[in-house]
């Protein structure tokens, strides 16, 4: 199983220092280092593939692209930021050969506006991500995994358009799923690692995992963000959280890889999800990362 993180979230700090921090902390050379871009921005960046071509320790890049940053789904989907992907491509082809992950707009639930014509809506997305990874092909990329990652919350997945989200198997190559729970009993989504994989649309249904486990099958699955959270100031322990990771992997066969996230704090200021808030979650999440099923020599 891949094991992988994004640290340093929601600071200045450069994700490649961050991460190499974070693996010092933790006790484990990450297989997955994980980055955010958007629009025009150009990437990988050199420190990225720096750390994919890092001889001693490499790893596999996951990089999250909001391409229709300044634009809209709708748009991008009908051509208008063909010549944004274009560049991406030969960028790619000329600097990048090594596989790597991509995810289109991560979480696309929590951005979608459900009114027609908003070219923000469910299907504007799927029609988007179709469109980009399809352009990729045909301009010759072929090292690209791509990801499709959800947020899967219980709201938005009761929502009847969520269905709508999903862009077909043929450009689809894993699952992902980027979920947290609070250590904090009684705050929001307490609970342990089987909980964020478990959580159902409201009102009823399949959790994530069986949902996508049953609906493709034939999928990798990817937790493309995980995390183990308090309240900035309500300091509890983790660790409790971070024993419960292997007895659910060892029950849950299609996941394949799991990226941590890591930040003192969240995007909006109060939720801490380090792993070193207190010495004994970090102790836990030591003897996760040492665990034998992430010993994965990439090639």
């Amino acid at each position: 199983m891949l094991w992988g993180a994004a640290a340093g979230g929601f600071t200045d700090a450069p994700r490649d220092q961050a991460l190499k921090d974070w693996e010092k902390l933790s006790g484990r050379t990450a297989s997955i280092f994980h980055a955010y871009h958007k629009g025009d921005e150009p990437f990988p960046t050199k420190a990225e593939v720096a750390m994919a071509r890092d001889a001693a320790n490499p790893r596999v890049l996951l990089l999250n692209w909001k391409i229709a940053y300044g634009s809209s789904w709708a748009k991008v989907a009908k051509g208008e930021q063909d010549a944004r992907i274009d560049r991406f491509a030969a960028r790619i082809k000329t600097t990048f050969p090594e596989q790597f992950f991509l995810v289109l707009n991560h979480e696309p639930e929590n951005d979608v506006i459900a009114k027609a014509g908003s070219g923000w809506e469910a299907k504007d997305f799927a029609a988007m991500y179709r469109h980009t990874i399809l352009r990729l092909r045909a301009q010759g990329v072929t090292n690209v995994v791509n990801v499709m990652a959800y947020m899967g919350n219980e709201k938005w997945m009761a929502q009847s358009w969520w269905q709508d989200l999903y862009p077909g198997d043929d450009v689809v190559d894993w699952m992902g799923l980027d979920s947290y729970v609070s250590a904090e009993k009684g705050y929001y989504h307490f609970g342990m690692f089987g909980d964020l994989l478990d959580r159902q649309p409201t009102g009823g249904g399949l959790g994530w995992y069986d949902w996508a486990t049953a609906k493709h099958a034939s999928k990798p699955i990817m937790v493309a963000e995980w995390g183990v959270y308090h309240r900035v100031g309500k300091v509890t322990d983790k660790a409790a959280g971070f024993a419960s990771v292997l007895p659910e992997l060892k029950k849950r066969p299609g996941i394949k890889a799991i990226v941590y996230f890591d930040t003192k704090r969240d995007d909006q200021g109060d939720r801490d999800i380090s792993i070193d808030s207190t010495k004994s979650s970090l102790a836990a999440f030591r003897t996760l990362a040492a665990d034998k099923i992430f010993d994965v020599k990439l090639r």
